[in-house]
């Protein structure tokens, strides 16, 4: 059984991702094209899925958001996933997605993010978030920007590390 929405758009649903989404999560995880800009290796595995989806629904528990599974309300067909992720290392939220390439270049990723702002702002009544993307990943770079947020710097994720774009959002200004 899938969990309950937690947030719906005018095409989307986001709700928390869950073991059954194994299969859809590996999908995602293993394509090289979708890790491309992530940092992370692709993941290969049915153990290495189920360990991730864990994560993220740790998240869940602990923080009371996270990643969430994002499916098209048209078919119900998972997409990919979108959400926040709290960052300790910095002390910040980061909204991320991530979505299968079929899929990229629809407005999805936007739609999404907008949604998961608003969502974090009002009802969360978080009060900063940020994301964060490689200098060469154009397309996620507009979707920040179209979302409404606004370019905060370019600093390294790790010491020693390549330096990556940063943007924020802040809910007196949303």
């Amino acid at each position: 059984m899938k969990p309950t929405p937690i947030l719906e758009t005018d095409r989307l649903v986001l709700r928390e991702l869950c073991p059954d989404d194994a299969e859809d999560m590996l999908r995602l995880h293993s394509h090289p094209e979708v890790q491309r800009y992530t940092g992370e290796a692709v993941i290969t595995t049915g153990a290495g899925i189920r360990e991730k989806i864990e994560e993220k629904m740790h998240d869940y528990i602990t923080y009371g958001y996270g990643r969430w599974a994002t499916v098209l309300k048209d078919g119900n067909q998972f997409i990919g996933w979108s959400g926040l992720a709290y960052l300790p290392e910095f002390d910040e939220i980061d909204v991320g997605y991530r979505f299968l390439p079929q899929f990229w270049g629809k407005g999805l990723a936007t739609e999404a993010t907008r949604a998961i702002l608003g969502y974090a702002f009002s009802d969360l009544e978080l009060e900063r978030i940020v994301a964060i993307a490689m200098k060469e990943n154009r397309a996620s770079i507009r979707v920040m920007e179209k979302a409404g947020m606004h370019f905060d710097k370019y600093a390294p994720y790790f010491p020693d590390m390549e330096e990556l774009v940063w943007y924020t959002c802040e809910r007196d200004n949303y």
